[in-house]
């Protein structure tokens, strides 16, 4: 904790000693360290010591105990006393990025900026903790949702590392900038960073971990934007980079070798991170594209690993990930028809999120997404409209919230007397004229939502020209789902107008690639349009086997909606408010019409 050449006296030493055996005891004597700690203060030390000891001490406190407000004390004296001390740059900044992040902790947020706003500013000659001091001020200020303060700060460390020399620690900055750019949909800017990053990265010689790293942050970007715009065909290039990428990462031994320049000394995120989060965006680009099974596989091989990693690290990025990988794999169930898993899904991320309230903050809307979803898979119409609702009233998220107004739209189509909400629900989700997003995937969804309005009012020609829309746009990027989805309608289009060829060629690669997906309720409408076509066209064998087919959908769906509705969680549906129930009451059995499944 401290070095012989700075305090050499034998008791100083000892009481060192003492507490070091005490902390790293198994399991730790807390207490007992705190005493030895606490009794160098009787010998009157001198300053460096003193403050030293103040941040050990609060240091403890604020890791293995609960007693935050003397943990503070502690880091503010040790503050206070270290800016007095000429060269004592360690202990002054680390009690001052500590001191900070216990004031967040206790919500204390605007005595935490003004402490870090000082430290950087006179850490100006310590490369090492002027980088660490603005990446912490940046992050607070993103927690804020300040990204412009936070985009600035990271501007002005790229600037600072490439004066100082580290181009490594350069493109962490301006990567972290190009994130949070992202996430603010400033695209226009994006574009010149990430190339510019993308020179940086390339050019840049050092340690293979940490240039690997760096392709790794910096492909993982370009995926998610790609993903973020629908372009599910168009990423597949920079994923399969990535996947390669972290395969190299994984043979790739840790060099204990310390970088030359103190700037350098930063890991975007541990090896074993990094695989959870490119297992994770695979998944995303799995279900988006419709390869559901291949989805279910990473998304498997990834929560095996985070169970792993959760036994030793209680990161909270850890928890994050889990719950984005939960709300992927369970819109992919409702699909497959496995909706008692989802459900059980759902009250497991329900589960997550009570112990964060960040978690729950900004996954809320989310959460009510996928119960909205849910209810309709049940056929709980008036509960999938309560929480559509709730999550359009709890997201900023233009995607998100394109997404949701799109089903809530499928919603009122079903109920059939709901034209006026939603006629103003298309007016705003247009995607002829100023689609909200730049998403290739939910404007390709809105022209299939528009399409089953029309074919629901019998306005046959407009349906056909909104689902020959979808089909060219779900084409251009394999979208799976949303290709079968508007071929089975638009065989369900030509059935009703008697063209039962062309009614036929349409139907069939619909069942095709619904049981590649697989996709139960394309795979039920197909089988019931089957059977009817052939019985039409008079292929009685072909109408029989048909029949079969949708009599087993029908049995599957159907075992699986009351397993699903008889589930204690399933009074989940009537939650709207507040953060999520802890406990649920067993349910009966299902309360909700087969009708609209059969």
């Amino acid at each position: 904790m401290a070095s012989a050449a700075e305090a050499p006296e034998s008791w100083y030493l000892a009481l060192l000693g003492f507490a070091e055996h005490f902390r790293t005891s198994s399991p730790p004597k807390i207490r007992l360290c705190v005493h030895c700690l606490q009794a160098v203060f009787q010998f009157k030390p001198p300053q460096r010591v003193e403050a030293r000891t103040h941040l050990q001490l609060g240091s403890v406190l604020y890791h293995h105990t609960k007693n935050s407000e003397l943990a503070r004390s502690h880091l503010e004296k040790a503050w206070f006393i270290s800016q007095q001390v000429p060269q004592f740059e360690d202990v002054k900044f680390e009690a001052a990025s500590l001191l900070s992040e216990l004031y967040c902790q206790q919500n204390l947020v605007d005595s935490a900026k003004p402490l870090l706003r000082k430290a950087i500013q006179i850490s100006q000659q310590t490369p090492y903790w002027h980088c660490r001091l603005l990446f912490q001020l940046a992050q607070l200020h993103t927690l804020e949702k300040d990204l412009v303060s936070a985009c600035d700060l990271l501007g002005v460390g790229a600037e600072y590392a490439r004066v100082v020399g580290s181009e490594y620690t350069r493109a962490l900055f301006l990567l972290s900038k190009g994130m949070l750019l992202l996430m603010e949909r400033k695209l226009q800017e994006v574009h010149p960073l990430l190339t510019l990053c993308g020179q940086i990265v390339e050019n840049w010689q050092g340690n293979p971990i940490q240039k690997e790293s760096l392709r790794v942050f910096f492909l993982v970007l370009q995926v998610t934007h790609y993903l973020d715009a629908g372009q599910v065909k168009s990423v597949k290039p920079c994923l399969k980079q990535l996947q390669q990428c972290i395969q190299t990462i994984s043979t790739l031994h840790d060099d204990e070798i310390l970088p030359s320049n103190p700037a350098d000394l930063f890991h975007w995120l541990p090896k074993e991170h990094m695989c959870v989060l490119v297992y994770l965006v695979t998944v995303m680009h799995s279900m988006q594209a419709g390869y559901l099974e291949k989805a279910q596989k990473y998304t498997d091989k990834a929560l095996m690993q985070l169970e792993k990693l959760k036994m030793l690290d209680c990161s909270p990025i850890l928890s994050s990930f889990q719950v984005i990988l939960l709300e992927h794999i369970i819109m992919c169930r409702l699909v497959t028809g496995h909706k008692a898993t989802a459900l059980q899904e759902i009250s497991q991320v329900c589960q997550l999120c009570q112990q964060s309230p960040r978690l729950f903050s900004n996954h809320a809307a989310q959460l009510h997404t996928l119960l909205g979803l849910y209810c309709i898979s049940v056929n709980c119409m008036d509960n999938a409209e309560a929480q559509f609702t709730t999550a359009l009233r709890l997201t900023t998220h233009q995607e998100l919230w394109t997404f949701i107004v799109t089903n809530l739209a499928s919603v009122y189509i079903r109920e059939g007397n709901r034209h006026q909400e939603l006629y103003s629900l298309l007016e705003r989700i247009n995607p002829d004229q100023s689609f909200p997003v730049s998403s290739h995937c939910l404007r390709a969804a809105a022209f299939y939502i528009r399409g089953l309005f029309s074919f629901f009012q019998g306005r046959y020609n407009e349906a056909k020209r909104f689902l020959r829309e979808t089909l060219k746009m779900s084409n251009a990027e394999d979208l799976n789902r949303l290709t079968a989805c508007s071929l089975v309608l638009l065989g369900h289009i030509f059935y009703v107008l008697g063209n039962h060829r062309e009614s036929n060629n349409m139907v069939v690669p619909a069942m095709q690639l619904a049981s590649k997906i697989p996709d139960m309720s394309v795979q039920l409408w197909s089988s019931a349009l089957l059977k009817d076509l052939n019985k039409a066209c008079g292929n009685t064998m072909d109408a029989h086997e048909a029949a079969q087919m949708h009599q087993n959908f029908s049995q599957q769906l159907l075992q699986d909606h009351i397993a699903a509705c008889s589930l204690p969680e399933h009074n989940l549906i009537s939650w709207t408010d507040g953060p999520p129930p802890v406990q649920f009451q067993a349910q009966n059995g299902p309360t909700t019409s087969l009708a609209s499944l059969l």
